[in-house]
């Protein structure tokens, strides 16, 4: 038997092994995604931080898949300056109004926060800031973005920088 019959028969043998090892791997990924079932629940009044951030329960929680000017962050409209990312934070808190909200997530960012999914009175509030104008889809609702953008709400009344471009330049 010559040295490449060898390794022909080894391969042949080891194949089927590195092929399940592959399936497990696979299978590995797709569980650490981030998806299934929450981990954590939380529920009661927010202190929000801004059009993404809040607190609740004194948990500090980051909306999943949204993305709202930061605080500070100006829009323009008609060639003149607006405060946008105050503006998305006052819509958000007359949203909620006091009431108790709920949020579900599994996952935490770079900054520790729990990315979640709330709802209050029924409605997603993730889904809703976009769908209303004050946040930019991230990962999800491009549909509900595209509604907004078509229909010139929040912040597609203007011109403005993605919060993830503001924040780059502003807050490094």
């Amino acid at each position: 038997m010559t040295f490449i019959n060898a390794l022909q028969r080894k391969w042949r043998e080891l194949f089927p092994w590195i092929r399940v090892l592959v399936v497990i791997g696979l299978i590995a990924l797709v569980l650490d995604k981030g998806e299934g079932p929450p981990r954590f629940e939380v529920d009661g009044p927010a202190r929000l931080v801004d059009g993404d951030s809040l607190y609740v329960d004194g948990l500090e929680i980051r909306l999943k898949n949204i993305d709202a000017p930061e605080g500070r962050q100006k829009c323009q409209r008609k060639g003149r300056d607006w405060m946008c990312g105050q503006e998305a934070t006052r819509r958000l808190r007359i949203f909620i109004m006091r009431r108790v909200i709920s949020c579900k997530g599994n996952e935490y960012d770079l900054y520790n926060r729990l990315l979640a999914f709330c709802s209050v009175g029924g409605v997603e509030i993730n889904q809703w800031m976009v769908r209303q104008g004050w946040a930019v889809s991230f990962g999800a609702y491009r549909r509900a973005e595209a509604a907004a953008k078509r229909a010139r709400k929040g912040i597609w009344s203007s011109q403005f920088e993605r919060p993830r471009n503001w924040r780059a330049v502003h807050l490094r």
